[in-house]
């Protein structure tokens, strides 16, 4: 049932080989797929065997499924976004989903604009404090851990130390406080992220709280979650036992410890802002977006913008036929747009060509938003975005008079 806890690992010899943490993923993925409980899996496998290029795949035939086996720690494939423009929402197929609690997020966001269907998906969620960028990944290897990038086989981010293990066996580790004050490390969004257990999808699984590599912590979130798990066990597709409360009081120690650091980014990176004037922080931004050159990359890849007939598209009769939008006023505009639904995914900055601090700022306001109106993007499908909703309170002060249902 929801809030259960179980120790697991793969029951199938080949996973254990291969899969990360006992296989417990891969197993329930695989099963997924055996007993019908979905129609296709949703996972990331790495692009010819390069571990810095991971992109979604869809995967029907359970046997293939233990190719996405393992974590791609230098890769950000945009789940949500792959979901809405390639799959149709869900609205049609039931899908096993792998996501990180941004993936997570963002389609919950989603469903409540009824993009994706959340009925057809079961959403298997991965414990995360961070990816890396694969570009700076790559140089990190050479210039810091003087490595090939092509002989990783493998990373792992525990205790403040990223550590990666090449292709050899053997392993090598770096500080990843100082990786990340030498501009390496985590992608900045990643760094300011509270949420490390996604617990709004229907089971949450990692390996805090493990003893040892060869099992995973796995969470129940969900009736549905609870429905598929239980399945699981009754099929021998994974063996499981209970969590001892060490085991519990270390994976949330853990956690917090996650949490704080992300805070302390938070304040680290909002510090010089805030020391700043109103003036100077006009002055700061307005330069900033003056180097935006209208891509539209950041609208593209945001899983929360989801018209389909843009406002800022010129046949839309705001901007004129043949011009494109004012330095200035097309960023304003999409950060109006999202920014009570931002999931600090991070992939608007990933794309901008012009390296603007988007997500800082949508960060910001997000979260000045979310402590205004006590909402927090993505964790709760019944609860509404705060800018899509009005209270018969609010309608009465404003002299509307009409019957309004959000």
């Amino acid at each position: 049932m929801k809030g259960d806890m179980y120790i697991a690992r793969a029951a199938d010899k080949d996973i254990l080989k291969i899969g990360e943490n006992g296989g417990a993923v891969t197993s329930l993925l695989k099963f997924a797929l055996e007993s019908k409980m979905a129609d296709a899996v949703v996972a990331v496998k790495a692009r010819e065997g390069n571990r810095y290029d991971g992109i979604p795949v869809l995967i029907t035939e359970p046997e293939k499924v233990i190719e996405t086996a393992g974590s791609l720690h230098c890769s950000s494939p945009n789940i949500a976004r792959f979901l809405t423009e390639y799959l149709d929402g869900a609205s049609s197929s039931k899908l096993a989903i792998v996501v990180k609690p941004c993936d997570a997020r963002a389609i919950v966001e989603l469903a409540k604009r009824t993009q994706i269907n959340l009925d057809n998906l079961l959403l298997i969620g991965l414990n995360c404090t961070g990816t890396l960028p694969s570009a700076k990944a790559k140089i990190m290897m050479k210039e810091i851990f003087e490595v090939d990038p092509a002989d990783v086989a493998g990373e792992d981010i525990e205790d403040n130390v990223l550590t990666i293990t090449l292709k050899d066996g053997s392993e090598k580790k770096e500080d990843l406080a100082k990786l990340e004050e030498q501009g390496y490390g985590r992608r900045e969004n990643c760094r300011r992220c509270e949420i490390n257990i996604p617990v709004m999808a229907d089971i949450a699984c990692g390996k805090w709280g493990t003893t040892n590599k060869e099992t995973t912590f796995i969470e129940i979130c969900s009736d549905k979650g609870s429905q598929f798990a239980q399945a699981a066990i009754d099929g021998g597709c994974i063996t499981i036992e209970q969590p001892s409360a060490a085991s519990i009081d270390d994976r949330n120690k853990k956690d917090k410890a996650a949490i704080e650091s992300a805070k302390q980014w938070q304040e680290k990176d909002f510090s010089r802002l805030e020391k700043m004037s109103s003036e100077e922080k006009f002055s700061y931004w307005f330069t900033q977006f003056h180097q935006c050159i209208k891509c539209y990359g950041c609208r593209d890849a945001c899983p929360i913008c989801y018209c389909k007939d843009c406002f800022l598209e010129a046949d839309r009769g705001y901007i004129p036929p043949g011009e494109i939008p004012p330095d200035v006023m097309f960023p304003m505009v999409r950060i109006a747009h999202v920014m009570d639904s931002c999931v600090n995914c991070g992939q608007c900055e990933d794309v901008c060509t012009m390296d603007i601090p988007i997500s800082l700022l949508v960060f910001l306001l997000s979260k000045k938003v979310g402590d205004i109106f006590k909402y927090e993007p993505g964790m709760d499908v019944t609860k509404l975005p705060p800018l899509r909703t009005t209270t018969d309170k609010e309608l009465t002060l404003s002299g509307v008079d009409i019957d309004f249902e959000p």
